[in-house]
């Protein structure tokens, strides 16, 4: 499971982390301390360490996909990836396979949710997308 830090997120913006600690701290003993400076800084921190988490488990999950994925349907995922679509017939040249076992990769890599056919037909284009892992749960 990957792991993400607050102190890395806060070491990264040192400066403003002392400043709404002393402007919080200034206040700290009145009558009306203003905790909106560390309050602010705080959330800000938590929400830029969640947008760092999400991108390490959208790593991860692609990860587990491709692990699972047959060679042919990792190649047919990494062609759409450079090209933005793929057709069998494209697909056909690309590896030598044969029309039927490229209509069950497809199918397969459409049944699990991406990538999504840009139209149905002889030629399933398919748009460039990885396969929804199963959750981790």
């Amino acid at each position: 499971m990957p792991y993400s830090s607050l102190e890395s997120v806060i070491e990264q913006s040192k400066e403003a982390y002392y400043l709404a600690l002393r402007q919080t701290q200034r206040t700290i003993r009145t009558g009306s301390p203003n905790w909106q400076p560390w309050l602010v800084l705080f959330l800000r921190s938590l929400a830029e360490q969640v947008r760092r988490m999400e991108k390490k488990v959208e790593i991860e999950r692609e990860k587990i996909v491709l692990a699972a994925m047959p060679e042919l349907q990792l190649q047919i995922v990494e062609f759409t990836r450079e090209h933005g679509r793929v057709t069998i017939g494209e697909t056909i040249k690309l590896t030598g396979t044969s029309r039927n076992t490229l209509k069950h990769h497809f199918r397969a890599l459409v049944e699990r949710g991406k990538p999504k056919p840009a139209r149905q037909g002889p030629w399933c284009l398919l748009q460039p997308a990885l396969p929804t892992p199963p959750p981790f749960f």
